[in-house]
């Protein structure tokens, strides 16, 4: 791409945060007028495609309840050692937040993965310009790579880059600096106010139709945008965000960040690709999605929360729209390398999802098929609680001789879980292939990943769910 000189939007106030109102409520225009057109209109969806997946779900819904019934008789036994021990009621909890109720998703999930068929995208006769906002703070170490990986992506149309340093007080400035794209500007805002602030800024400045947004860490694989912006196109017409595959850059550093690698590749995955499949990815992660620039304006841009892309999300499906997900088009982001920053990157995201059922509950009651995976949300504080304050003890019990909380009828939940790791992995490595990738022998990490990773990640989540309810402060970022 041909250079030219960096322009700067110098911002040396604290950017004023954004009320979650409509623009045509504000005294004065918080949006530019003025958008450059250029989205393809969206291709009709055959009636058979809709059909076809309500015929999936309904079975997927079937598959699942068998499933926990049967898993719910078979722990009858354990069922009634704990009531002697515990209480009906105390029992009762136990057993469907340890086996029936994580079986049910999980079987939910198996029998979704078996039937999805992801739709082939049609190549576009011409791309549509895209404004891409990256919130940077202190990220001197990646954000050369950041933009050096957008500059060598293969986009037959306008860019127009947006690098929001949110009072970076290390060299990133400095590096941006020395920067010449012509599609690049820089938003130095001299005060931290956090990752929704900055995007909001660059929303401000945003000229395109579709915004898409990338963390300063983020390194994109090659055609990502084409693919990303290729499913948005090919997808049904009320699709308003398209999230992209997020997997993990620095994998190698150590174990911590080796294991996020197959949460990431497995985990993440496979949820997103499910969610999709039924019209309703829940997070269009800020790490890399795209989204629609006037339902951004809309809804009045990201929140001033902590899960500022999850109460996002939520708010464009309150309002009808369907979120999709693109999984061969690759971001690698940095995860957190120390255990502190994972701690403190899974408490936040466990605080993003109480923000967003206390700021959407209504979407609990929509009739959507997607509707199930809030409720399944719902559920996840309830199981993570039970699961620290039952199953881990009790795991430690069981290796005593002692099964009072935890016995083999516990195991009933491994076979669907190996069964949704295997699919994954074969549906992933496919992905790797037509991408030029290869998956990583990293048996250490997945070990990790599959024997011990729960027993971290679940006691954080509680942690995070803790601090939400009694509105202890509040931080962006993990740094």
């Amino acid at each position: 791409m041909r250079k030219n000189n960096l322009k700067f939007d110098q911002r040396h106030d604290h950017q004023p945060e954004l009320s979650l109102v409509p623009p045509e409520q504000l005294p004065t225009p918080l949006w530019p007028q003025e958008v450059h057109p250029a989205i393809p209109d969206h291709p009709p969806i055959p009636e058979q495609a809709t059909v076809s997946v309500k015929t999936k779900y309904r079975f997927a819904l079937v598959c699942a309840a068998l499933w926990a019934c049967i898993s719910f008789f078979a722990a009858g036994q354990w069922l009634r050692d704990l009531t002697q021990l515990l209480g009906k009621f105390s029992a009762n909890l136990i057993v469907l937040g340890i086996v029936t109720i994580p079986g049910f998703i999980n079987a939910f999930l198996v029998s979704s993965l078996l039937m999805d068929r992801r739709p082939k995208r049609r190549p576009l006769a011409s791309l549509p310009g895209l404004t891409i906002l990256v919130a940077a703070y202190n990220e001197e170490q990646s954000i050369l790579g950041t933009i050096e990986s957008i500059a060598a992506q293969d986009y037959a149309a306008p860019l127009d880059v947006i690098v929001i340093s949110d009072g970076s007080t290390d060299r990133t400035m400095e590096i941006l600096r020395t920067l010449s794209y012509p599609w690049l500007r820089v938003v130095d805002l001299k005060k931290n106010g956090g990752k929704a602030n900055a995007l909001n800024a660059g929303l401000k400045l945003a000229r395109h139709d579709l915004t898409i947004t990338l963390d300063g860490d983020s390194f994109l694989h090659k055609d990502a945008l084409v693919n990303l912006v290729e499913r948005y196109v090919n997808g049904p017409r009320d699709t308003a965000a398209v999230a992209g595959a997020v997997l993990v850059r620095n994998s190698r550093n150590n174990l911590i960040s080796g294991v996020q690698e197959w949460d990431y590749f497995h985990g993440i995955a496979a949820v997103k690709r499910v969610q999709s499949l039924y019209e309703g990815t829940l997070v269009a992660q800020g790490a890399f999605s795209l989204y629609r620039t006037d339902v951004l304006r809309e809804i009045g841009g990201w929140p001033d929360l902590v899960g500022e892309d999850i109460v996002l999300t939520w708010a464009i499906l309150e309002k009808g729209y369907r979120v999709g997900y693109c999984e061969d088009a690759c971001s690698f982001t940095n995860a957190p390398a120390s255990f502190g920053q994972f701690i403190r990157q899974r408490q936040r995201w466990a605080r993003g999802l109480i923000e967003a059922l206390k700021c959407h509950w209504r979407l609990l009651f929509q009739r959507r098929m997607s509707t199930i995976f809030i409720w399944f949300n719902l559920m996840l504080p309830y199981m993570d609680v039970v699961f620290t304050a039952t199953f881990i003890p009790g795991l430690v019990l069981a290796l005593c001789g002692y099964y009072w909380l935890a016995g083999p009828m516990t195991l009933l939940v491994l076979p669907l879980t190996l069964l949704v790791n295997y699919l994954m992995f074969s549906i992933q490595r496919k992905m790797f292939v037509t991408q030029g990738l290869a998956v990583r022998r990293n048996r250490m990490g997945f070990a990790a990943y599959a024997l011990l990773y729960g027993a971290v990640l679940q006691p954080a989540c509680v942690m995070g769910y803790c601090k939400e309810v009694l509105n202890m402060p509040k931080k962006w970022g993990t740094k």
